[in-house]
């Protein structure tokens, strides 16, 4: 039995074992957790790299009935541990507890960004996320300050996340090769518990400033001017800047300007 790719599920399958190899390798628990969640396995080309690994125990969740199946037949090591369900859809503690588990995946590229939302939203469980994406997505998720890559998801990420971009993979290592190229990046839980500003705000702030990104905030963020000119008015220079010069910091300071 083997698994046809799926195009409406993003599904692309690693045939190089050299670069499974590689990504399992990047995982560093140090530690901090002693299982892992592979998000979209398909037929287990990573999943193999991983049982391999004795640091750390290695569960899977497939939304795909197929892939499940063939998880079944070809990993009975993996019993109990194989999770047929969408990972979007689901509290992650449920299956895996509430204790720290790394989150790592050859993520489908239509659902990558929303994996590291999910991700997000249990920040504080989950202290690694080792994944491939498209390179673009990739780059622009680990860029700083200063790239015209840097952006919504960049500072989101960052806030919470240290960042690496650790390799870049070729097309012709996927069945069916995909049309871009690969970037596999690492990210760290941080030492931030929380942001000391209001959350809600601090992501409406940088949508809005990265929305048009072209303008100074100071156009991009307009409709505060109705209830908080003033703050406009006392730091001029600093609203005339684009949002791609601003660190999270500077995001952070922003939104506690316009807290009521």
């Amino acid at each position: 039995m083997s698994v046809k790719p799926k195009k409406h599920l993003g599904q692309h399958f690693i045939k190089d074992d050299s670069i499974c190899q590689r990504i399992s390798d990047e995982i560093k628990p140090e530690g901090r957790f002693n299982k892992v969640l592979e998000v979209g396995p398909g037929m287990g080309a990573l999943t193999t790299f991983l049982l391999k690994r004795t640091d750390f125990e290695t569960f899977v969740i497939e939304v795909d009935r197929e892939s499940v199946e063939y998880l079944n037949q070809h990993f009975p090591q993996l019993k109990d541990r194989i999770f047929s369900s969408d990972f979007l859809h689901i509290d992650p503690t449920e299956i895996m507890g509430k204790e720290p588990f790394a989150v790592v995946g050859n993520f489908p590229y239509n659902i990558s960004t929303q994996i590291l939302f999910k991700v997000l939203d249990f920040k504080d469980y989950v202290p690694e996320v080792v994944g491939m994406f498209q390179k673009e997505v990739a780059e622009r998720i680990a860029k700083g300050p200063g790239s015209k890559a840097y952006g919504i998801i960049s500072v989101l990420l960052q806030a919470f996340y240290d960042i690496e971009y650790l390799f870049t993979v070729e097309p012709e290592v996927f069945i069916p090769p995909p049309k871009v190229k690969s970037g596999v990046i690492r990210l760290t839980r941080n030492s931030t518990k929380e942001l000391d500003c209001d959350h809600k705000l601090f992501i409406q702030v940088v949508k809005m400033s990265f929305n048009q990104r072209r303008k100074t905030l100071r156009n991009s963020l307009k409709p505060f001017i109705s209830t908080k000119k003033e703050v406009f008015d006392n730091f001029p220079d600093f609203f005339s800047k684009r949002p791609e010069v601003l660190s999270v910091a500077d995001f952070v300071w922003v939104t506690q300007q316009f807290q009521v």
